[in-house]
């Protein structure tokens, strides 16, 4: 058994994998364990679910990532439990030791305590949830053309496409399914027009995006309405049923008649949390999320460190860091740096994110991007996010790929990846 410090890290999302590789040339040990063996593109994962790209596109083999680090290791596996006293990561069949534990589990759907909307209203985290999401969708029009001799009503519920949450991935996903329904599937069908369909996009909110600055969430709800997104601000989703939304808008009820409801209203820690509230004392938000120290180590045992969509880190302000990307990225360059600096014994200043910007995709030449003091939309900020997220995929291969896609589907409108997967194309469930 070797002496070096050995770093185990939980997860091989973006933190994680950051943390890893920039761990590649310090004299330690890294383990990097995940439940799959790919890293996985989350960005770009709402054009999986509506047929522009496929799940390999946006994803890249683990071991391929870290096959030349010498150092590392990965193993296939499920965390079961964490024992801080013992310095132990206790494994589906194993353990492992740690000297620093590194957890970057990531995040899963908030449903605010409705559990049960899940099945009516799947989110997006996972390549298992946007080829669901996909196949619904895709399901929904082969419905509608089947029930040409139905009522009227039953046909326009088909044909209606609720998205809850006007973040990013909100936004995204009903850009892309206003497209799907205008263009891409137009022509298709001989009984339904599928340029009839309905996308409404709920946030209790009120505005889209409210992250980014007023001027481009209203351009991004005009950009939305042109391509025929109705966009309800200001509405409380109080119900999920098999055929329905139920919304509070002030003190009026609304029920909006749909098959297919979409989630993207918010996020909640990884159960690792409440493994390590349970076993470490760490403190959880709201949200689920582990209270970190400005270090990102869990309180009382610094050798944890969470990172993440699993940590809740304070800014300047006191206000928790957002779960996106570019804040798991640096935080993992920072636990590597921190080891290293522990291992030496040198001091490290506290975790400080530096904001590169914001971006989100509305649709087909249609952007709006937050950038320090630039604020713009339309096709500069389009081309913008074109490039930044080229960029950012991890393996060379993928951004060809993804280019190559792109490229075809702006010429032609169309999405390629529009199949629909599962044991059988009509379960109980859809009927």
């Amino acid at each position: 058994m070797s002496n070096e410090h050995h770093v185990v890290i939980v997860g091989g999302g973006f933190a994680g994998l950051a943390a890893a590789k920039a761990l590649r040339r310090a004299p330690v040990r890294v383990t990097l364990v995940d439940r799959r063996n790919f890293h996985l593109f989350q960005p770009l994962l709402y054009q999986v679910a509506t047929g522009a790209l496929s799940p390999a596109n946006i994803s890249a083999p683990l071991r391929a990532v870290l096959g030349r680090q010498t150092n590392t290791r990965v193993l296939l596996a499920n965390v079961r439990n964490i024992d801080p006293g013992g310095r132990r990561v206790v494994l589906d069949e194993d353990e492992l030791a740690y000297d620093t534990l590194i957890v970057a589990a990531g995040s899963r759907h908030h449903y605010f305590g409705n559990q049960g909307w899940e099945p009516l209203a799947p989110g997006l985290k996972t390549v298992e949830d946007a080829t669901e999401i996909r196949r619904r969708v895709l399901l929904a029009f082969e419905r509608a053309e089947r029930e040409r001799n139905r009522s009227p009503a039953r046909l326009r519920a088909s044909l209606t496409f609720v998205v809850v949450g006007g973040g990013p991935t909100g936004v995204e996903l009903a850009g892309a399914l206003a497209e799907i329904a205008r263009h891409t599937l137009r022509g298709d069908f001989r009984a339904i027009d599928p340029t009839t369909a309905q996308i409404v996009l709920v946030e209790a909110g009120d505005r889209i995006l409210p992250d980014y600055p007023e001027r481009l969430s209203a351009r991004a709800r005009d950009t939305l309405s042109r391509l025929g997104v109705k966009v309800a601000t200001e509405c409380m989703v109080t119900g999920i049923e098999r055929e329905r939304v139920v919304v509070r808008r002030r003190e009026r009820e609304i029920r909006i008649p749909a098959h297919t409801v979409l989630w993207a209203a918010g996020n909640k820690g990884s159960p690792l949390g409440r493994v390590l509230a349970a076993r470490a004392g760490a403190e959880l938000d709201s949200a689920g999320r582990v209270v970190v120290a400005p270090d990102l180590s869990v309180p009382d045992y610094p050798e944890i460190l969470v990172l993440g969509d699993m940590a809740h880190c304070a800014d300047h302000k006191g206000e928790p860091l957002p779960g996106v990307a570019p804040v798991a990225v640096q935080q993992g360059t920072y636990a590597a740096r921190l080891i290293k600096a522990r291992l030496t014994g040198k001091a490290r200043a506290p975790f400080r994110y530096r904001d590169l910007g914001t971006m989100a995709t509305i649709g087909r030449a249609a952007a709006v991007a937050d950038i320090g003091p630039l604020h713009f939309s339309g096709l500069p900020a389009w081309l913008a996010w074109l490039f930044v997220h080229l960029m950012k995929l991890v393996a060379f291969e993928n951004r060809l790929l993804v280019l190559l896609q792109w490229m075809w589907s702006y010429l032609t409108w169309n999405r390629s990846a529009r199949l629909i997967t599962g044991t059988s194309a009509f379960s109980t469930d859809d009927e």
